[in-house]
């Protein structure tokens, strides 16, 4: 027992030093990720269909390490800049991750206004360097 506690504290720490910035997966220069619908300003009734738009890269689903390729990850109300760029993104009701590699989504939204932004994570949910990201729309749900 001592021993498996052992190598999985040694597992650890390496696994978290896999993260650190200089190792995230570089996003091909011009890459971009964008929202294509429902469009910026736009007063929508719930539920709401998303649909995500990328250029530059291919989407591919998590898990899959495959060049040049990435899966979204939906930004509501939150801001980017609060986002550690260099960990893993964390599955929150802020940050959904479309780990599939879906394109769009049909979601519930409360009423009110939302603001929406995309983020493209690499096959272990880390974010490019520089980090794809779209576009803030904001979105009025009725």
């Amino acid at each position: 027992m001592k021993h498996f506690l052992a190598v999985a504290a040694a597992f650890s720490l390496v696994a978290g030093a896999a993260f650190a910035a200089e190792d995230r997966v570089p996003a091909p220069e011009g890459a971009t990720v964008y929202i294509i619908s429902p469009g910026d300003g736009e007063t929508v009734s719930t539920p709401v269909t998303l649909v995500f738009g990328l250029t530059g890269m291919g989407v591919a689903p998590a898990g899959a390490h495959i060049e040049n390729t990435g899966h979204h990850h939906l930004l509501i109300n939150t801001d980017a800049a609060t986002i550690n760029m260099d960990e893993p993104l964390p599955a929150t009701e802020q940050i959904v991750h479309f780990g599939g590699g879906q394109t769009q989504v049909t979601k519930e939204l409360p009423a009110g206004t939302h603001t929406l932004q995309l983020l493209l994570g690499d096959w272990t949910h880390l974010p490019h360097n520089p980090p794809v990201l779209s576009e803030v729309i904001t979105i009025t749900v009725e």
